[in-house]
């Protein structure tokens, strides 16, 4: 087939307005042309492959089978432009803006306190707003599904689900009555109906387009697809791009041709016999869900056995997103690994209807097909039309099995599909198909399993038998991809298990009286955990009844951007406009951990085009970095990521093509240092050993009754804020001043290291930041580096630079928390009383110092948490590694630490059979005392928290309703835990604490604040705003804050340790304060006058109305020599009681509830305080359950995206959240009694750790085993499964952990 050589017009529609584009290019994707192309950038990157949700938009399309529009969510960064001819795409900006009319979704998650940062939020109400104009009164279930494909690192989820379930039919709308609409109700719009008309069109005329590499051919019928496939036999057919989009994307796959067959109708149409369904190749999964429910629902359950597995797996596949873009026909051809689909097809009996120029031909859809068999696979210029699925036969069984990381928008570790057809009236195996997932390089079949239980009886032997037959089968090699190898051969035969109980229970209930009941303490293996929607109560204290209305101070108010979020108008450092000449920046990383640099050739990436230079170490005019740590590697490279050159060009996708073409000759050096344990080896180490003691140590363990000794491991965590680090250097024409704009935690030092870079001094640079999507600490010290980075680049070029990280360029570079491996020695009494402990730590600091010193440091200061230990050693150590410099994170060494010591806490309750809480209890610190350091304080608080969290969880009732539901059931177990916390607030030294401030009153009464934080979604400029309205004395509307930049406020802290508000609030009274000392003598004389009379009036005496606040900061101190310092202003105190449930044959765990009680003090604003413990929390739960870094033997980091590293979604935060703050208390260091709250929620995430330990000691102990003592952080399903030892764990070998072909190594 001939198609012509330029580039047929792309007619689509976006927000209503008509785009013909002349010259599309199939690599180009809708994210991109938002972005760039018409500047819409409400929709954000967060991750570039579909998985995190952040850039998700609604596209319209005619159906022309159902002749209606069908409104799916999409995730843009995976839509070829080229695939939206006659669609109609709407984003944030389209639905409501500031200047238009706020749209209710909009409005609802910003007053419901839903947003933070904000980055997320545009993704999250576009899911919300499609779901509506689909559903308009949606069900729970239909809300937790289409925000399963939604990432938020930030709020925590709970307010964005309420804000979505305002809109269920419980809730109610907008209470119009007399016929008036609904403020939700949508009519087509007319760009929806101009699509509409295109797609009926009845020219089905190819469409071609042609781009720089690819050319993407669209054909319009089936015989003008199969005459295309003749052509070009190895052109991929792309419908969802779901599977070739990230390959282009991040494997650099770039096919010359590309087929679209998105315009041919018979890949659309659903048949349903007696026989069964034959559907479309080209519906997407989200379409397919719906015809197999709705014949679910039409047919008796006997002969909808594949139907109901398929569907089973559905709910939980990938996002919402991804299930409305990905195809029946993809999913099948892609035979991916994990597909959760394919397995139960391919047990299914199912058929693939091809077609081709010769005709059609039916394969079937089996193992053979699956392994990738030439003799059973399409031939390349066959085309999959439909899939016919049959209908179960009367003593066919079909079950569906998988587990992943998490329950939603997840790969799965391990998935199954399985089949057994007995012989009528019989327990006798007639036939027998068993596939697995994730086990392999494709799906795997246990054929010969299968083949020998032909016959068999479906009985116990008969399993027994059939678990030694598949592990036998399906080997799983030490080095295999992936990891968790024992895991997942555990899962192997758990999946039998649980088809085996599946399949007796179904017998049981079609013929009671042929087949003895199931005991019901089995049943439990069944049970899938379901998708339930959170929900919980917020409490604080009551507004004082005579506050004055006009004071918003201890109000819950709105985050001062929450509908600028909403809207998408909200800047972020890439949203901002490209300049003329602007280029962009992509990093050439060391592939080697340890290695001397021989040659750097870039001759090749200098010949592409767009490529302006390539940047060196010799390019940096003044200091590369420090010795320890390089802006560029100079000589040699000392990890895996680090920057090496970089290439400037006029666009992104030049910058990052030209990396490839970089030549670099390395010579290895050793050691090469990954662990802790290779550090402690080599006496590798940054900095030197610190220790705190108290009382003897020694004498002490003399007099205990018991002494317990142990060891814990706690892996690192990836910050994964979901705006990427960001920069932008402008320099300026004269005297060699640069503009940088960057998404930074620490303005000025970003500033000190790009004038050491360029040898210039700070008063040249001017460091702008307007609001940061996310930090959580990793935004700390990384932005300065990067910037310096690209500082240098736009020094040689003499161009503004952009330099933002793609989302596996961030994780690889920056580093995240630091993993630790925590060593204790514990003596104590029969009664649970510690008289001694002896404590040892070390961490993996990477391969420059950073913060690891300080880290470590804290670590030691705060191990104690709430216990009082009389005498007390503890030890701590930074080790230096070949791993990315590990840095700042949320809670700074306290997580680590303090998890240790409930580690041992735990223990020694184990040790004496008592309940933790009382062992807990029994060692917490009662009357005033000081800490390990010999600081002065008063626990009152402390056990006010704790005595109020036992009392709001009713913690005693439950535990007994615990421990029935564990008697009645063996495979599922429950497990509660209650854990106090003792937080010491802020930084080291008093010079950390100092802060600035500057406030402008204008002639009309308006009001503008500058302060030296940053707005991190922390809702710091919120509480400002709060602070000037009550110190003025005027309605919080008429103040304004802009950006922050070095220029107004100087000398600025990092905005960090929880003390963001604290310091900057004092500056801001202070500056407020001063100006309203100016203004009293005016307000005394005309009291009854207006607050612009008296500003007008104050400016007609030519009195300043600027002034500015400072605030010195609070006393700290630190003496390591004597081991004392009173080096926190004050403590938070709190509690949280988690109960969770586990599945002890996958793993999987849910949290059921959550109880926190939190002392804030005197909150300046409950709503942004809750907002922060609910959002440490999560991603606390995130750090002990889920969140795990893998690395390989030589350093390399394979979780590199969240495919690979799972943050909390939707599903994983408890069903219960009750959030308490304790009545007010006086706390007479921070602004108006308050405390900062931003870090300690982290902590409470342990109190889920602890209560899954709890669950696997009721399972252990019912198995008569031990309880384990320590168990590792994270508690992933893997950990999970493997303590909980039973008859199937006994089958697997251990794998030897020592082998040198391992896929990752724990570094801790």
């Amino acid at each position: 087939m001939s198609h012509s050589k330029e580039s047929d017009e792309l007619v689509f529609f976006v927000n209503g307005r008509k785009i013909v584009e002349r010259s599309s290019d199939p690599e180009e994707n809708l994210l991109f042309y938002l972005r760039k192309k018409l500047r819409l950038t409400g929709t954000k990157y967060g991750c570039g492959g579909g998985s995190c949700g952040a850039c998700t938009v609604m596209i319209s399309r005619y159906d022309p089978i159902s002749k209606k529009i069908r409104h799916f969510s999409a995730t843009a960064c995976l839509v070829p432009i080229c695939s939206l001819y006659g669609a109609a795409v709407t984003t944030v900006e389209g639905i409501g803006s500031t200047k238009t009319r706020i749209h209710p979704v909009q409005e609802r998650i910003a007053k419901g306190h839903g947003t933070q940062c904000g980055f997320c939020t545009p993704g999250m109400v576009m899911s919300i707003y499609t779901l509506l104009r689909n559903h308009p009164e949606p069900s729970t279930e239909q809300l937790m599904e289409t925000l399963g494909g939604n990432l938020c690192r930030c709020t925590g989820y709970r307010p964005i689900v309420e804000s979505g379930r305002s809109f269920s039919p419980s809730s109610s709308c907008c209470q119009m009555n007399g016929g008036k609409k609904c403020c939700l109700d949508q009519e087509e719009s007319k760009a929806e109906s101009k699509a509409n008309r295109m797609a009926e069109d009845p020219q089905k005329k190819v469409l071609t387009f042609h781009g720089e590499k690819t050319t993407w051919i669209s054909p319009g019928t089936l015989a003008g697809l199969l005459e295309l496939k003749m052509e070009h036999p190895d052109a991929p057919l792309v419908m969802g791009n779901t599977s070739l989009g990230p390959d282009m994307k991040f494997k650099g796959v770039s096919p010359p041709i590309i087929i679209s067959p998105a315009r041919i109708l018979e890949l659309f149409i659903v048949t349903n016999t007696e026989e069964g369904l034959t559907l479309g190749a080209g519906l997407r999964l989200a379409q397919v869900r719906d015809v197999l429910a709705d014949a679910v629902s039409e047919l008796p359950e006997e002969k909808t056995q594949t139907y109901r597995a398929l569907l089973k797996h559905m709910r939980t596949l990938a996002g919402q997103q991804i299930r409305n873009m990905a195809s029946l026909g993809g999913h099948i051809i892609s035979r991916l690994p994990t597909s959760d689909l394919n397995p139960i097809l391919g047990v299914g009996n199912c058929i693939l209807n091809v077609a081709s120029k010769e005709g059609m031909q039916q394969i079937p859809l089996n193992d053979h097909f699956l392994a990738g068999a030439t003799n059973a696979s399409l031939k390349p210029e066959q085309v999959l039309v439909s899939v016919f699925i049959p209908i179960s036969r009367k003593w066919e069984f079909v079950s569906a099995f998988r587990q992943a990381p998490r329950q939603q928008n997840a790969l799965a570790i391990v998935n199954a599909g399985m089949r057994v057809l007995l012989k009528d009236g019989t327990h006798t195996i007639a036939d027998l198909n068993i596939l697995y997932g994730g086990v392999g390089p494709t799906t795997v079949s246990a054929r010969e399993s299968c083949r020998r239980l032909l016959g068999r009886c479906w009985d116990e032997d008969m399993l027994n038998e059939a678990c030694r037959l598949v592990l036998d089968e399906i080997p799983l090699p030490a080095s295999a991809p992936g990891g968790r190898v024992d895991y997942r051969r555990a899962l192997l035969i758990s999946f039998l298990f649980k088809f085996y109980i599946d399949v007796w229970r179904q017998l049981q209930m079609r013929e009671p009286s042929g087949y003895p009941d199931i005991p019901k303490k089995l049943l439990s293996a069944l049970e899938d955990f379901p998708l339930t929607i959170p929900w919980g109560i917020q409490s604080f204290e009551r507004m004082d009844p005579q506050q004055p209305s006009q004071d918003p101070v201890g109000r819950p108010i709105m985050h001062q951007s929450g509908i600028k979020h909403a809207t998408g108008e909200a800047v972020f450092c890439d949203d901002m406009p490209a300049l003329a000449d602007e280029l962009f920046l992509a990093v050439v990383t060391s592939t080697r951990p340890h290695a001397k640099i021989i040659s750097i050739d870039a001759s090749e990436a200098l010949a592409l085009p767009g490529v302006i230079d390539v940047i060196t170490a010799q390019d940096v005019p003044g200091e590369n970095g420090s010795e320890e740590e390089r802006l560029y590697a100079q000589d040699e490279v000392i990890c895996v990521g680090q920057i090496v050159c970089a290439v400037a060009a006029d666009s992104y996708a030049h910058a990052k093509q030209a990396t490839r073409k970089v030549k670099i000759v390395y010579k290895d050096v050793e050691p090469v240092i990954v662990s802790i344990q290779d550090a402690i080896k080599h006496k590798s180490f940054i900095g030197p050993e610190k220790k705190l003691e108290q009382g003897d140590v020694e004498k002490a363990f003399q007099a205990v009754d018991q002494i317990i000794e142990g060891e814990v491991h706690f892996g690192g965590q990836e910050h994964f804020y979901l705006e990427t680090q960001s920069v932008r250097v402008v320099p300026k024409a004269e005297d060699a001043e640069i503009d940088i704009y960057v998404s930074s935690q620490d303005a000025a030092f970003t500033q000190e290291m790009v004038a050491c870079a360029l040898g210039i001094p700070k008063n040249r640079i001017n460091c702008h930041v307007r609001r940061v999507g996310g930090a959580f600490g990793g935004k700390s010290s990384k932005p300065g580096l990067l910037a310096a980075v690209a500082a240098v680049a736009a020094n040689k070029t003499g161009c503004p630079v952009r330099f933002v990280l793609e989302r596996g360029d961030d994780m690889l570079i920056t580093g995240g928390r630091h993993p630790l491996l925590g060593k204790y020695k514990i003596g104590f009494m029969n009664n649970g009383k510690i008289e001694a402990a002896d404590i040892e730590y070390h961490i993996n600091g990477g391969c420059t110092p950073d913060d690891s010193e300080l880290v470590i440091e804290y670590a030691l200061l705060k191990l104690e948490n709430a216990y009082k230990i009389p005498n007390l050693r503890v030890r701590g150590r930074a080790c230096k590694t070949n791993l990315p410099s590990n840095t700042a994170f949320r809670g700074f060494g306290f997580p680590q630490g303090a998890f240790v010591t409930e580690t041992w806490m735990s223990a020694v309750a184990a040790k004496c059979h008592l309940p933790p809480e009382k062992v807990r209890e029994l060692n917490m610190y009662r009357t005033i005392d000081r800490t390990i350091h010999k600081q002065e304080f008063n626990p009152e608080n402390l056990i006010r928290c704790w005595e109020k969290c036992m009392e709001n969880s009713s913690y005693c009732s439950r535990r007994k309703a615990i421990e029935e539901f564990n008697e009645q059931n063996y495979w599922k177990k429950r497990g509660i835990a209650i854990i106090p916390m003792k937080f010491s607030v802020g930084f080291p030294k008093t010079f950390y604490y100092q802060a600035a401030a500057l406030v402008h009153i204008y002639t009309d009464g308006s009001v503008l604040v500058a302060h030296g934080g940053v707005e991190l979604g922390q809702g710091i400029n919120t509480k400002m705003i709060q602070v000037a309205s009550r110190e003025l004395k005027v309605p919080m509307s008429y103040i304004h804050i802009g950006e922050m930049n070095t220029v107004t406020v100087p000398n600025t802290i990092t905005t960090a340790a929880s003390t963001g508000a604290d310091v900057n609030g004092k500056a801001v009274q202070s500056a407020c304060q001063t100006l309203r000392k100016r203004l009293q003598p005016i307000i005394s004389q005309t009291p009854n006058g207006t607050w612009e009379q008296w500003v007008n009036e104050a400016f007609a005496q030519s009195i300043s109305l600027s002034a500015t606040g400072y605030f010195r900061g609070y006393e700290a101190r630190m003496d390591w020599e004597k081991g004392e310092g009173d080096i926190f202003p004050y403590f938070v105190f709190g509690a949280a009681c988690s109960e969770v449930e586990i599945d002890c044959l996958t793993g999987a765990h849910k949290n059921i509830r959550t109880d926190i009680v939190i002392d804030a003090s005197f909150s300046i604003n409950p709503a942004v305080d809750i907002g922060q413990i609910e959002g440490a929390f999560t991603q606390g739960v995130g750090l002990y359950t889920l969140e795990e870094l893998k690395y390989s033997p030589e350093g390399v980091l394979h979780t590199r995206g969240p495919e690979q590293y799972q943050i909390p979604s939707v599903t994983d935060i408890p069903e219960e959240l009750h959030v308490s703050l304790l009545t007010t208390t006086q706390n007479p260091k921070a602004i108006y009694s308050s405390k900062g709250l931003g870090e300690s929620g982290m902590f409470l995430g342990s109190s889920v750790f602890f209560a899954i330990t709890d669950a696997v000691a009721a399972a252990r102990s019912e198995r008569g085993l031990p309880p384990a003592l320590a168990m590792n952080s994270p508690a992933t399903p893997e950990l999970i499964r493997m303590a909980c030892v039973d008859q199937f764990t006994d089958l697997i070998p251990q794998t030897d952990s020592k082998c040198s072909e391992l896929w990752s190594i724990p570094i801790a």
